[in-house]
């Protein structure tokens, strides 16, 4: 059989070379050629021939359709087995979808596939492959979570060619990957992990998984910059890409959709991390606040909106008088820039001066939170610790704040009402123009145009 054969494509141009060098002589830029497998080569036309799960070919020749004649009939879903996980899918999984979930190393990512998959195999087959671990080391761990009896298959291998070999004799209805990393094909010679390996390996288990309608869940590693490890066409190529996130000394874990085919964006699952494994949370928002406290100052309850689901959670402000030429501007959770502009429109529309104070902002429970309706919280508290001034325990907030002092309307402001409604809140201040359609028994709705508008009702 004819040897392998490998080209070296630049990343920015696309020009190929026989082998590596510095630069690209085409474009001139440095270090952008990286390894990729030849497809017109004899070596990779016949990869087939060497190992039995040869898989290309089985899906049937495509047909040109016209758009009337397209069925619009549901996408049959399969539940994962966890509700909050079904939820950030969009309703579950989908035949011959392929699922990457990232985040960071101890995080819980194998032990919640693992949670999934002991579920899932109750009533369709699983197979679990594992490059990191060995079998004996699921084993432990799916005894820990109490699933050491459920009908999953395990394969503890990193050479792709075996995987398909064995997915093609098992037949799973879902395949997973731990990780994505860890493979490598023998058409590369890179080591596994590296550029090539992981978007060579990638594209031939999407292949497979369309061709053969198999679901597969791909677990990836973060840089140190909290972004999947690899190439970007990674995230291009797969249906759904899950961030598993969390603070490592906090119980709380969030899944959140940040691309999905099949369902909503910035959707979110909320789970606990207990001695037994991940719990589902199924009312977050009475986990993520604390009225305990009522004279604390420089805290106030943002009713925050991630993808279809209302989120209460407290937001904590300090303000300190600052030593420094430059005083610090610090956020968890947020946007800093954004904090920092929202500085300038209080100082600008509301009297209040700050350049001199160091201000910490924080959102309790390692939740972040990047839309604009958290802008009024933000600055409520903010002020309540500059003022020294404690607000309301039962008061309740969302609004965008402009660079004018305008209070401007948000999105689902009527499924944040509900969700204020529902935890027992009694006051509320919200945009003036969310308040249409808004009816209310129970609450004492403030609907607000201007920032000092808002800022009057808080502290009244």
């Amino acid at each position: 059989m004819a040897k392998n054969k490998t080209v070296y494509a630049c990343s920015a141009c696309g020009a190929q070379f026989p082998k590596w060098t510095g630069q690209c002589q085409d474009c001139g830029d440095w270090n952008t050629l990286q390894e990729e497998a030849s497809y017109a080569s004899a070596g990779t036309a016949t990869l087939g021939a060497k190992k039995s799960a040869r898989f290309e070919g089985f899906a049937p020749k495509a047909k040109v359709q016209k758009l009337k004649q397209v069925s619009l009939s549901a996408t049959p879903r399969a539940s994962s087995g966890l509700a909050e996980l079904d939820r950030v899918l969009g309703g579950g999984l989908v035949a011959g979808s392929i699922v990457l979930l990232g985040g960071d190393p101890g995080i819980g990512k194998s032990t919640l596939i693992l949670q999934s998959l002991a579920l899932l195999s109750a009533k369709s087959s699983t197979l679990y492959v594992t490059g990191e671990e060995s079998a004996e080391q699921i084993a432990l761990r799916a005894n820990r979570l109490g699933v050491s009896d459920a009908d999953l298959a395990l394969l503890a291998d990193n050479q792709l060619e075996d995987i398909l070999a064995v997915a093609l004799e098992v037949k799973p209805s879902v395949l997973v990957i731990d990780s994505i990393q860890t493979l490598y094909t023998e058409t590369l010679q890179s080591a596994p992990g590296s550029v090539a390996q992981v978007r060579e390996t990638a594209s031939r288990l999407v292949r497979f998984g369309k061709q053969t309608k198999t679901i597969i869940i791909l677990v990836g590693h973060v840089t140190k910059e909290g972004a999947l490890a690899g190439p970007r066409v990674l995230e291009h190529m797969v249906d759904t890409v899950l961030y598993f996130e969390g603070e490592q000394n906090s119980s709380f874990r969030l899944v959140r959709a940040i691309k999905n085919r099949f369902g909503a964006v910035n959707e979110i699952g909320v789970f606990a991390m207990t001695d037994s494994g991940l719990k589902e949370v199924s009312n977050p928002s009475a986990m993520f606040i604390n009225r305990a406290q009522e004279n604390a100052t420089g805290s106030v309850v943002l009713v925050s909106q991630e993808g279809t689901r209302p989120l209460l959670v407290e937001v904590q402000a300090l303000v300190d008088q600052s030593s420094l030429a430059n005083p610090r501007r610090v956020t968890v959770g947020l946007d800093n820039q954004r904090l920092a502009m929202l500085l300038a429109v209080v100082n600008q529309h509301a009297g209040f001066s700050l350049y001199d104070q160091d201000v910490f902002v924080n959102v309790i429970g390692g939740v972040k939170i990047l839309e604009p309706a958290a802008d009024l919280a933000i600055l409520l508290a903010v002020l309540s610790s500059f003022r020294g001034a404690a607000l309301d325990p039962n008061l309740a907030v969302f609004g965008e704040i402009g660079l004018t002092g305008e209070i401007r309307p948000v999105q689902r402001g009527l499924d944040r009402v509900r969700e204020v409604e529902k935890l027992g809140f009694t006051r509320l201040i919200m945009p003036k123009g969310n308040v249409s359609g808004v009816k209310s028994s129970k609450l004492d709705i403030v609907p607000v145009t201007t920032l000092e508008q808002a800022v009057r009702y808080a502290f009244d």
